[in-house]
């Protein structure tokens, strides 16, 4: 899990109320429960403040002046109330609970549904461990601080003043001398909170060195092994491991002597108590069972002293949790849609189809000028296409040179940062992305499927598709051999990110949900790259049919599969440095006829040594 550097937290403390105000819209609907719970808590400190009384009470009235006659009604008084205190209890741990819960649960919803808003730079610019400490640990710490600690702050504070209150009530001198002990207790409690917040800091930092070893040395298990690596691998773990133990023996030991000093505290306001409080007692100024409720409060009260410290050095670390949650939530994205869009058309979760106009395919770069917003270099400059609509589009180039960058616009990933991508004529922008990304199949180089099995991913592409509109189009792209071979054929888990299937296998279920969508547009993003060329050789053939009177832009490695294209844009160094058919870019003899030649020598080559 990500830490927090200190500076970072330094920075956050200086916030107003350490950030609660931003947690007010999740709270809001849960102020019903959040009343009854903190009711609760405050009734059970109360009862837990007067309880001592009653032993006062009995020792002054019944074993002091040697009556029993009315014991049992008061043994029942106070059974009775313990009861009610237990249920009272019993219901407040259930509410805390429930609050922590939802919290967590509709800040979480929250944050997901946010990201899932989010353009791909904000992904590009943040690891998958950052998003996902935000979305679950962070939301975590926030549902368990106005749960539990909401809970057990009413609790003592209210035990902690209503103690204060008795005792001066019952001996002011007696409670002044109690009282002294309260400051050393104190700052002794935040000498040592400091030092425990640094240990902990530390051990979180190195635990998360040994998940990611362990991480690595499984992940990494067949490389480590290859390369014979696994003696420093092990160093490392050693390393590591003896870093944890020696700091989590030294926060162990700092923890003992917290508690250790806090238990002498008590010990000293109790001796306090007990000489001066004894004096008094034998001198018949003071009842014996008034005695043995200062006692008693001078023992207790430390804990609420403890918590207080605690508390405040807990809201300081959960803070740094409530800005950084907030920060995802109000983290705006590269792409949106103008607010007339989202009320003609609707958001990506309420989508208004009834609006949408069908989309046929004609899409236009008008004077396009492109940098990314995390880049400094212009990758487009006042770039003009038009790609009517059913044009096969091919983008070449060399790996690394920058060919995705054209689909990312065309699917408006991105925004250009000057000009205009045109979709039917219109402005991109003056129609929702939803609208947009509905009529895009796409199929990546690297494909992903969802946890599942094989029916509901390729129902992913049409939630609605019939077995036969399924079945048609996993045959169109030859992927009803891969579901022959499988257990259960389309009732098959695909395992984690379809872990349990060969690239190709994916390749080809990917290529069959995004036919099933029935797109408008297609991008391949060398969409054959991991599929055996018998394979590739079918899968291009039913490609060649099925992009009749589609607009399609194929990324492609094997530059033999687009010579029938319509127009192949050459990419180099993130510049588009030729267009044209596969015979004018072959005549021309340039950077594309120098690439094409030696990829085809080189599969000759390959085609000889087999």
């Amino acid at each position: 899990m990500e830490e927090t550097t200190n500076k970072e937290e330094q920075q956050y403390v200086k916030l107003p109320w350490f950030g609660i105000p931003k947690l007010l819209p999740y709270l809001k609907p849960l102020r019903g429960i959040i009343f009854g719970m903190v009711a609760l808590c405050l009734a059970a400190g109360l009862i837990d403040t007067v309880m001592p009384l009653f032993q006062q009470y009995a020792l002054n009235h019944f074993i002091g002046e040697g009556v029993l006659d009315t014991l049992l009604p008061f043994i029942l008084l106070y059974l009775s109330i313990l009861l009610v205190q237990t249920v009272g209890n019993m219901i407040s741990g259930y509410l805390g609970g429930k609050i922590e819960m939802y919290v967590s649960r509709d800040m979480r919803r929250a944050s997901f549904n946010h990201l899932q808003t989010l353009s791909f730079s904000y992904y590009n610019q943040n690891s998958v461990g950052y998003i996902h400490s935000r979305v679950m640990s962070d939301t975590g710490r926030i549902g368990g601080l106005v749960s539990w600690s909401l809970m057990d702050g009413v609790w003592n504070l209210t035990y902690m003043i209503g103690s204060v209150v008795v005792m001066f009530r019952l001996n002011w001198k007696l409670c002044l001398m109690v009282l002294v002990i309260v400051p050393i207790a104190a700052l002794a409690s935040a000498y040592f909170q400091r030092h425990l917040i640094r240990l902990n800091r530390k051990v979180r930092e190195i635990n998360s060195q040994i998940t990611s070893g362990f991480n690595e040395g499984i992940t990494g298990a067949k490389t480590t092994k290859t390369i014979v690596a696994e003696d420093r691998m092990d160093e490392d773990f050693r390393t590591t491991s003896r870093e944890m133990t020696k700091t989590a023996v030294r926060t162990a030991h700092f923890r003992s002597m917290f508690v250790s000093t806090i238990s002498f505290a008590s010990y000293i306001a109790l001796a306090l108590v007990l000489n001066r409080g004894g004096k008094l007692t034998i001198d018949g100024v003071l009842l014996l069972g008034t005695l043995a409720v200062f006692t008693s409060y001078a023992m207790n009260l430390m804990e609420p002293i403890q918590w207080v410290v605690r508390a405040l050095s807990d809201l300081v670390t959960v803070q740094v949790n409530i800005e950084r949650f907030t920060r995802l939530m109000e983290t705006e994205s590269d792409v949106a849609d103008s607010p007339e869009v989202i009320e003609k058309y609707g958001d990506t979760f309420h989508p208004k189809k009834e609006n949408w106009e069908p989309l046929h395919g004609d899409v236009e770069f008008e004077d396009v000028t492109f940098k990314y917003p995390d880049g400094d270099e212009y990758i487009l400059e006042h770039f003009n296409l038009k790609v009517p609509q059913g044009t096969n589009v091919a983008i070449v180039g060399e790996t690394g040179a920058g060919k995705s960058t054209l689909v990312n616009l065309v699917c408006r990933f991105f925004e250009p940062t000057e000009g205009r991508i045109l979709i039917d004529g219109r402005d991109a922008r003056e129609r929702s992305q939803l609208w947009l990304h509905s009529n895009i199949g796409y199929v990546l180089q690297t494909p992903h499927l969802f946890s599942g099995t094989v029916l509901e991913n390729l129902r992913y592409g049409k939630p609605d598709a019939t077995m036969e509109e399924i079945e048609a189009a996993v045959k169109s792209v030859s992927a009803d051999g891969v579901i022959e071979r499988m257990d259960k054929g389309y009732d098959s888990d695909v395992g984690e990110g379809g872990d349990l299937l060969s690239t190709g296998e994916k390749q080809l279920l990917s290529f069959a949900r995004a036919i099933l969508s029935d797109p408008r547009i297609f991008v391949l993003d060398e969409a054959t790259s991991s599929i055996d060329t018998v394979t590739e050789k079918l899968i291009q053939e039913a490609i060649d049919h099925l992009m009749k009177d589609r607009t399609s832009f194929v990324i492609a490695h094997r530059l033999s599969t687009i010579r029938q294209a319509d127009v192949i844009l050459v990419v180099r160094d993130g510049k588009i440095i030729e267009r044209g058919r596969h015979s004018e870019l072959m005549k021309q003899k340039g950077y594309y006829y120098n690439l094409y030649t030696r990829q085809f020598t080189e599969e000759l080559m390959n085609q000889a040594v087999n």
